[in-house]
């Protein structure tokens, strides 16, 4: 694939240099990819990053013209899935599919195995949308205001379960807990499937999911939506109000994004970005996601790469301000 002048500014000089370090290597392999791609998902199957994972890595399968194989990797807070992605051969085959835990971790996550900054380059952000806030349909929290209320007359009675700590929509709860000075104990899970299973059991009082992962159970009637962790309501959840009607200025997106290893080449990174564009832009495709709340918004190497940066500064200021620790 034949760089032009533009895209190695775009890439930025620190990103084109490792791409020039490494093409000795692609001199051999004249057309990437040779061979099938790994990405790593450090979930458990059955939550939302595989719901916006697997049908897009079987349409990049066709763009590429190699299988990519998804590789659940739940538990730890995603750090072990995580870091097997940074400590890989740069070389475009081991991709890392995520969420915004990537640049939460970064402050909540002491001791990392890895520096987020400096390990992982951008492939492309794929998509964002909103946190829910799901309870049992018989559940007595109809709003976030019942949560509220009840969450302030007896400190630490509720639980919330989410997807694992420095997860998204862990996040996403403790913000609102600041927000609200509340006292709602944490549980975490090895992934989502396991937290509504227990909610559904009655063994926790609420979930924070994302959209995606929470929406076939909602439109089932399994679970209920209190609320939304998005600036602005989605169609997706009908009726369904922004907790920040209630708490103004509260706002907890997710989204998700493909990375890989830093260093890897300049022309594999726009390879795969473009196959994952393409994959994205199918009408199915989007409207699957747009289905669950999600915004289909893909990014190039660069923007994600510079996106992570301003990510990761954001959440900082989240977790230092709210001396949130890791369970």
């Amino acid at each position: 694939m034949t760089m032009s002048r533009r895209d190695w500014l775009r890439l930025g000089l620190a990103q084109a240099c490792g791409g020039l370090a490494a093409l000795p290597a692609l001199a051999t392999e004249p057309s990437f990819p040779s061979r099938p791609i790994r990405v790593v998902v450090p979930f458990a199957a059955g939550g939302g990053t595989d719901v916006v994972g697997r049908e897009l890595a079987q349409l990049m399968s066709t763009e590429l013209g190699q299988p990519l194989v998804i590789d659940n990797r739940a538990g730890g807070g995603t750090v072990p899935g995580s870091d097997l992605v940074a400590k890989a051969p740069p070389d475009g085959y081991t991709l890392l599919l995520t969420t915004s835990a990537l640049a939460i971790n970064a402050s909540l996550v002491k001791g990392l195995p890895y520096d987020t900054l400096r390990d992982f380059t951008g492939v492309a952000r794929i998509c964002h949308g909103p946190n829910v806030i799901v309870v049992r349909p018989d559940s007595p929290h109809r709003s976030v205001a019942d949560i509220i209320r009840d969450a302030k007359a007896a400190p630490g009675a509720l639980s919330y379960g989410s997807s694992g700590n420095g997860s998204a929509v862990h996040l996403a709860a403790e913000l609102f807990k600041l927000t609200a000075g509340l006292d709602i104990i944490h549980v975490p899970y090895r992934g989502a499937g396991p937290a509504y299973t227990d909610l559904l059991g009655g063994r926790l009082d609420m979930v924070f999911a994302t959209a995606g992962g929470v929406a076939n159970l909602v439109k089932s009637n399994r679970l209920r939506a209190v609320a939304l962790t998005s600036p602005q309501r989605s169609a997706a959840y009908d009726g369904v109000p922004t907790v920040a009607e209630t708490l103004p200025g509260y706002e907890a997106e997710v989204w998700y994004a493909a990375f890989a290893p830093a260093a890897t080449p300049a022309p594999v990174l726009l390879r795969l970005q473009a196959a994952l564009q393409r994959a994205a832009a199918t009408p199915g495709y989007q409207a699957r996601l747009t289905g669950e709340g999600l915004t289909v918004a893909v990014s190039t190497p660069a923007e994600m790469t510079e996106f992570l940066r301003t990510e990761e500064a954001r959440w900082r200021r989240v977790v230092t301000d709210g001396r949130i620790v890791s369970d």
